[in-house]
Order: structure tokens, then sequence, then C-alpha cells
């Protein structure tokens, strides 16, 4: 498996400030901190507890998450003006047993099923993008065989090289623009939309933006203020996006 340093850096770096690691950090370091000074450390670590909860409520997850999902789903004019579909990729499912390995993981299973909905209904070609930047089968490759075997679409073109969002742009414009192929629909997760469209854009494309999976409110509110396993993986994808925005914007979001 190779190894690709900058990016094991990008996702050292995340794991660290990102809950549950950024939170957890922050309280052990108010502990350290309070042998000295300890007012200081009390309250780091405090802190470090009191957002690790509330970050972890559905609640947070769902405003953090809101803010990002500010793209709306193409209307039928906007659809019809597309020359092609192109499915970004999520989530691995490694070694899965009842598959006979590697497939696609839920994150990525959402797309495609949106993906496939939009194929059927246009007919536009798709080209589905994801290497494996972790080891294992690239994930197109994975995606590919899903689309077909289980939603019977054809799939015409496999980006399986790219290792983050930035490179899933940047290759597939170089697959697409040989086939004069401009104007795309982008499927990918709502909050990841305004990520991945600005680098689509930046590598040449005209983006259609077709995301799913937008979040929703418990139908029982008392149970959003309630830590949760969900709330926490909303609010650190969240804070990944907005720290991805970040990087963009001080243009060191270089890939590897």
């Amino acid at each position: 498996m190779d190894f690709y340093p900058l990016l094991f850096l990008k996702r050292a770096i995340a794991a660290l400030v990102l809950p549950p690691g950024g939170p957890i950090l922050l309280s052990l370091f108010g502990l350290m901190l309070a042998q000295r000074l300890p007012r200081l450390g009390r309250k780091m670590f405090w802190l470090g507890i009191l957002s690790f909860f509330v970050l972890a409520t559905p609640f947070m997850g769902s405003v953090l998450m809101r803010h990002l999902e500010d793209i709306r789903p193409p209307d039928s004019a906007a659809v019809k003006r597309a020359q092609a579909i192109v499915i970004l990729g999520g989530s691995s499912y490694h070694g899965a047993p009842e598959y006979g390995g590697d497939t696609v993981g839920a994150a990525t299973l959402q797309r495609l099923r949106y993906g496939a909905r939009l194929a059927r209904q246009t007919g536009l070609p798709v080209l589905v993008s994801g290497g494996a930047p972790s080891g294992g089968t690239p994930l197109a490759l994975s995606m590919r065989d899903a689309l077909e075997r289980d939603f019977s679409v054809a799939v015409k073109w496999t980006e399986s090289t790219s290792l983050d969002t930035r490179e899933n742009a940047l290759y597939s414009w170089q697959i697409l623009k040989r086939e004069k192929i401009e104007r795309i629909l982008l499927v990918t997760q709502a909050v990841h939309m305004r990520r991945a469209r600005k680098y689509f854009i930046r590598a040449g494309f005209e983006v259609i933006p077709a995301p799913t999976v937008f979040s929703s409110p418990s139908p029982s509110i008392g149970y959003d203020f309630l830590p949760t396993e969900i709330g926490l993986n909303d609010s650190a994808a969240a804070l990944h996006e907005w720290l991805g925005l970040a990087a963009i914007a001080l243009g060191v979001d270089a890939a590897r």
C-alpha cells in the first residue's frame, strides 16, 4: 500500500482538532496545566468536557450541518442543462464478508442511490470518482460494481486514482474534457457540497449541484439535547467541512 505523508498529516491534524479528539485533548491538557496554573487548568478541563457533551448532541450537529447545507437539489430545468453525472465516493466497507471483499460504505451508498435516480430520470452518462487512500480496492471500482449490479445503471467513466475531493475534481476534469463535457450534475452529501463545488469549479466545470442526505430534525425534540454517537458524528462531519473550506481560503489544500 502506498503511503502519502501529506495526506496522513492532514488526517492527523483533523483527528487532533475535531471531535472527539479535540475536546479530549483539551481536557487532558487542562489536567496537566492544573499542576502549575490551577484555575486555568480547571477551566480548560471543564471546557473540554462541556464541548464534548454539546458537540455530541443531535441539536448541535444539526445546527452545524444546517449552515453548510444551503445548496438545494436541482430543479428540472437545471437538470436538463447537464451533460453528465459525477458521483463522488465517500466511504468504503473493507473486507465485507457478505460481498466477498471490499465494497461501498454507507455514505457512498447514499450518494449512489441518488445518482442512480438522476441517471434513470435523465439518461445522462455517469462518472464515478474515488481512489484508495487507505489501501484496498479503489472506491470507484466498488461504486461501479454497486451501480451496475444493484441499481442497474451503467457507468461510462471510472476515475479511481484520486485521494481526496480536490483530486476528484482534477482527475474527473481530465477524463471529461476529452469528451467535451463541462456541465455536470455533481452528486455528494449536502454537507460536503459547498466544498466539493468549489473544487470542481476551480478544475473547469460548470457545476449543477445535486446534494443528497440533508440533516433532518428528530421527531422528538427532547432527544436532540442528549449526547449520541450520531450527534457527535454530525458535528465532526460539519467541522471537517469548515476546516476544509478554511484550507481552501488559505491556499493550504494540496492533496499530497
